[in-house]
């Protein structure tokens, strides 16, 4: 197998983003770059802004209106990558009145995906412990991210699944609880739409699970020695097929006016060593799980795609003991990792470049 092409982020600018007006970040291309200062200071923006000019998205899940800075009407991004042995240029003008202007190397881009396939990242922070204890729909959302990194093809499905949901349920409110014969042949084909895409999304996840198995295991093996094995199971929200599914469901979905069956209610189920991760395991063990699921999602992203994802740690060690954080310094994978920290370096670490940001300037 040949060796994955090494993404590196050579610079970055940020203009009128979140609280930083405007920055400047020249990490190491390969190798451990820290950025250290007090909280709030905008350290995690610097994280968002590389995910946006990724998936022209923020990872906190705020409308892009968040992201501009208060009284301005735009922010831009400017991102330099090492692609391979080819430099990428990426800029993104975010503006409240109109779409999102987006380059690469000078040319419009219409579609996020052109920027997935020059710069993808993994993205630890502390509130991953919720991948292991929170709601269902953040371990569907893990899922859905890698599927979507991972194959054009299932990302414009998983954008498609979202449209036949909206529309479908946007009938149930208009229906008002009750089916009339001439609005019957429209639910009917929603249905058909919702079955055949929603067998397609269930599916990959739950193939896409399967290959993390192993790798999620070994690693919280390392993490969390003792523990017992990892389990991961897929939890589709219904049985047979969706189609089945959806014609059964049909006067509850009508009475509820929202769609109740299919994968936007599936879930994931986690074990180790046999207690359920979301009420049995201690928070320490279920943070060990929530990281174990990245490291595995950066595993298979880089073998699946060619390509190995930037690591961005956003003070993600800042709750971990000395033995876990050591644990997960040696399980990093290698290529350009970000780091950000309000305290201390994580025992064990390297880095190669140490910054500091105050008052929205980085030295």
């Amino acid at each position: 197998m040949a060796p994955p092409v090494i993404t590196s982020i050579l610079s970055l600018e940020l203009e009128s983003f979140r609280n930083l007006d405007s920055v400047v970040l020249r990490p190491s291309s390969n190798g451990l770059t820290v950025i250290k200062g007090d909280n709030g200071v905008g350290k995690t923006s610097l994280l968002e802004a590389v995910v946006y000019c990724s998936t022209l998205r923020s990872f906190r899940g705020v409308a892009k209106e968040a992201v501009i800075s208060n009284g301005k009407a735009q922010a831009s991004l400017h991102c330099v990558l090492l692609h391979g042995s080819r430099t990428v240029d990426v800029s993104v003008d975010i503006t409240l009145s109109r779409r999102d202007r987006v380059q690469r190397n000078g040319q419009r881009v219409d579609n996020g995906r052109d920027l997935l396939e020059v710069l993808q990242t993994t993205l630890f922070t502390p509130d991953d412990l919720e991948l292991a204890k929170g709601s269902p729909s953040l371990r569907r959302g893990l899922l859905d991210d890698v599927i979507a990194a991972a194959s054009p093809r299932l990302g414009a499905e998983l954008a498609s699944l979202d449209r036949i949901l909206r529309q479908r349920n946007a009938l149930l409110r208009q229906l008002g609880g009750r089916l009339r014969t001439d609005d019957m042949a429209t639910l009917n084909i929603w249905d058909e739409r919702l079955a055949e895409t929603g067998e397609i999304i269930s599916t990959a996840r739950a193939n896409l699970l399967e290959a993390l198995v192993p790798l999620a295991r070994r690693a919280f093996a390392a993490l969390a020695p003792g523990a017992g094995t990892l389990e991961l199971f897929y939890l589709p929200s219904y049985k047979g097929s969706l189609a089945a599914a959806l014609k059964e469901s049909r006067d509850d979905d009508l009475r509820r006016q929202l769609t109740t069956v299919g994968p936007q209610r599936d879930d994931v189920g986690i074990s180790a060593g046999g207690l359920d991760a979301r009420s049995r395991l201690s928070q320490g063990r279920q943070r060990c799980v929530a990281l174990a699921l990245r490291l595995a999602s950066h595993e298979y992203l880089t073998a699946a795609t060619g390509v190995q994802p930037v690591l961005l740690l956003d003070d993600a060690f800042s709750e971990l003991d000395e033995k876990t954080a050591r644990s997960l310094v040696n399980e990093l994978p290698t290529g350009q990792a970000l780091l950000t920290t309000a305290g201390s370096l994580p025992p064990g670490s390297e880095p190669d470049l140490v910054f500091s940001l105050v008052d929205g300037v980085i030295s």
